[in-house]
């Protein structure tokens, strides 16, 4: 059985494990490196690692608009939806704890703190394709408003609208 996870802001202790984690899924995320870390968390909304008390499960960042964030998918979502989106950057869950409703629990979480921004949005790649990822987030109430990319990385943007925006 898995323990009680939590959220908690990534810590020094944590950068080594956040890059493994990212490291692993590094193709259907963006490369990171400790400087690049140290600069999301500095634009960052969230910047968590899922915590199982003995063990890092994940992590996740998320980012407000009007940030300094240089994402692409970040601006063109900016572009869409001016101040009322709230951005998922990425998401990683270990292999180790998949399916056992880990991300569910990090998805509720970012989602509650989405709400007052009317929706949250984000990227899945469709090529190269990851149809679990894009199976869960429709499951959950996302719809595909758009593609981005080139042949060999493509990306459907994703948006969930929440109740209770501004």
């Amino acid at each position: 059985m898995t323990p009680r996870p939590h959220l908690r802001p990534i810590a020094q202790d944590d950068t080594l494990t956040v890059l493994n984690l990212n490291a692993r899924d590094v193709e259907l995320l963006a490369p990171l490196d400790g400087q690049r870390l140290e600069q999301l968390i500095g634009w960052a909304d969230r910047a968590d690692v899922l915590d199982l008390g003995e063990q890092l499960a994940g992590f996740v960042v998320t980012f407000q608009p009007g940030t300094d964030y240089d994402g692409v998918n970040y601006a063109w979502f900016t572009e869409r939806y001016a101040g009322e989106f709230y951005y998922l950057d990425r998401i990683v869950i270990d292999d180790e704890f998949r399916r056992q409703g880990l991300a569910r629990f990090v998805y509720d979480a970012m989602e509650e703190l989405a709400r007052p921004f009317a929706r949250m949005v984000l990227e899945v790649n469709v090529e190269p394709p990851n149809p679990g990822s894009l199976a869960f987030h429709h499951g959950r109430g996302y719809v595909e408003v758009g593609r981005r990319g080139e042949p060999g990385h493509v990306v459907a943007m994703l948006v969930k609208e929440l109740s209770g925006g501004q």
